[in-house]
């Protein structure tokens, strides 16, 4: 496992720089994000970048950081530090998790494996989508050792969901990350401008496609209404899309239809919007794994997860994709924990675009920040090695800042450090 040391990390960075070479991965984040937009396909970019109508949730997460600010502290020693912590019984190296993000391939070829083998090569948890490219097990084993989580989206099909949690308890996956505020897709204008869903290419549904109960589902007629549709050169490639990405003999699928079927039977069971606090029970009698509730923003919702018996809320907005004029998550963050109590971890994502936006996190209560959109950017920039870069990145800017603030570790960084704009 790679270790990391800000001091180092800065140093090699300004001795690359005389030799004439700059980081392949811009530290930047606004400048990051601009180049793999100009790599990236642009439906990709889009569906990446974009999020629910105007983007005022997007706004909202970013200018809510903006509202807090560090009150570094002085003469403290910092000149041995540490980042550590303990997440669900396992200590890793840095208070950062990479978020569940659906349809990597839109990236990078090597997608989600790419991500794990990075994550792992730093020991940071990787919460595996439910919406991946790359089957759960393929990750796990990149991961080893490492936590893994694995995200479930609530399909229509509870068999279906009962075999999704026995696989990720199989390959080792040490939580379940329910998401909750996806149970229907947002109104996301710039994949709706493109007539643009990765899904109907058979992209970004590896994980259902590697079921067996998912599988099942094929063999079975279906007789929901379906829309006709234009045969039309753009049909017959997403038909052809759909098929390659299906496992098995491609000529086969083609024949059987079986890539087409898959595809219209993730669209027919994708996600259950009449899920309720009473469904949570079927979870626990069909996992051991500790149980995370995801896009948790009221007080009272975290108080009824307890209540529930869940084993740690996840403050997130889905990085403002959901529910254009959102709350930013970022201010909803003290209020989440301060109902918590500390009965359980707060995991916290939306809008963290590097480590002193973590800091603020971690003082106002997270116990681990998610890494996002960015994560992806670096994966099209430069596959794993790009992820790796964009990590270690990360670490030295959280371990300079923690430091710079008078923290030698994180018991350290507490409410008191940050303080609200007057």
């Amino acid at each position: 496992m790679k270790k990391t040391n800000a001091a180092d990390r800065q140093r090699a960075v300004y001795l690359a720089g005389a030799a004439g070479i700059t980081p392949r991965i811009p530290l930047d984040p606004v400048e990051l994000e601009r180049r793999a937009g100009a790599l990236m396909n642009h439906r990709a970019f889009a569906y990446v970048a974009g999020g629910a109508g105007l983007e005022r949730t997007m706004t909202a997460n970013r200018s809510g950081f903006d509202k807090w600010q560090i009150i570094p502290r002085m003469m403290r020693n910092v000149d041995i530090r540490d980042t550590s912590t303990t997440l669900f019984g396992h200590r890793i190296p840095a208070p950062f998790f990479l978020a569940p993000v659906g349809v990597l391939e839109m990236a990078h070829r090597d997608a989600d494996l790419a991500v794990a083998k990075a994550s792992a090569a730093f020991g940071i948890p990787f919460a595996f989508s439910n919406q991946a490219s790359t089957p759960m097990e393929l990750c796990a084993d990149a991961m080893g050792s490492v936590p893994h989580f694995f995200q479930l989206y609530w399909s229509r099909s509870d068999e279906l969901v009962a075999s999704l949690l026995q696989r990720a308890a199989s390959c080792g996956c040490t939580a379940i990350v329910l998401t909750l505020d996806t149970t229907m897709l947002g109104w996301r204008l710039r994949d709706l401008d493109r007539g643009s869903l990765p899904f109907l290419r058979g992209m970004g549904i590896a994980q259902y496609t590697s079921d067996p109960v998912f599988q099942g589902l094929l063999d079975t007629p279906d007789h929901t209404p379906r829309p006709k549709t234009p045969v039309t050169l753009a049909a017959i490639d997403t038909l052809i899309a759909a098929t390659r990405r299906h496992p098995g003999n491609f000529w086969k699928n083609l024949l059987s239809g079986r890539g087409l079927k898959a595809v219209r039977a993730f669209t027919r069971i994708y996600s259950r919007p009449n899920i309720t606090w009473a469904d949570l029970p079927f979870l626990r009698e069909h996992t051991r794994l500790p149980i995370i509730l995801k896009g948790i923003l009221h007080p009272d919702d975290a108080k009824k997860a307890l209540d529930y018996g869940v084993d740690g809320i996840y403050v997130s907005n889905h990085g403002g994709r959901q529910v254009d004029g959102a709350a930013g998550a970022i201010d909803m963050l003290p209020r989440v924990v301060e109902a918590v109590r500390g009965k359980a971890p707060v995991l916290f994502d939306s809008g963290v675009r590097g480590g002193a936006d973590a800091f603020k996190a971690i003082a106002l209560g997270a116990s681990a920040v998610g890494i996002g959109r960015p994560y992806c950017y670096a994966l099209a920039l430069g596959g794993q090695a790009g992820v790796e870069e964009l990590l270690e990145n990360w670490m030295a800017d959280f371990e300079l800042t923690m430091a710079l603030s008078g923290c030698k570790d994180l018991d350290g960084i507490r409410r008191e450090g940050v303080v609200q704009k007057a």
